[in-house]
């Protein structure tokens, strides 16, 4: 499935506004740098694609190589390791290979306290958020 340069020109104009609001949308303080990364993702497994012919379905595939290893689909090195760990800003990030693309979801490590929502996307790349612990899917509310 190819991604559409209009939908990322939009999230990313999207998430101008908001910071230009300056986070009016009763934002957790981690929530703004949670929705960049997440865009980071989605654009890196654009290019991850475009790279290897198939999405990512691991974080560590997009991250960096180890020391004096070549990058390739096992660590393509298109996102730093400390998001390739699955764990910053206070959330987990978890990506898996579906089988019409690939799933981003973020989650808050502590709910309530490291964040108030949960996030997902996929290559639609439609950001949906859950305003409970329960994760985010597809199903859950746009968030806009």
């Amino acid at each position: 499935m190819q991604v559409s340069l209009r939908n990322v020109l939009i999230l990313m104009l999207a998430l101008l506004v908001l910071a230009i609001r300056g986070g009016k949308q009763d934002f957790h303080p981690t929530e703004m740098a949670v929705l960049r990364d997440i865009q980071a993702i989605i654009s890196m497994q654009t290019q991850y694609v475009s790279q290897f012919g198939k999405y990512a379905g691991s974080l560590a595939e997009l991250g960096p190589a180890g020391n004096g290893v070549r990058p390739g689909p096992w660590a393509a090195d298109l996102i730093p390791a400390s998001l390739a760990s699955g764990q910053k800003e206070g959330y987990s990030f978890k990506i898996a290979r579906t089988p019409g693309g690939y799933s981003i979801n973020a989650d808050p490590i502590v709910f309530g306290k490291t964040g108030r929502r949960t996030f997902y996307t996929d290559q639609s790349m439609i950001i949906h958020q859950n305003w409970g612990p329960e994760p985010a899917s597809a199903d859950s509310p746009e968030f806009k």
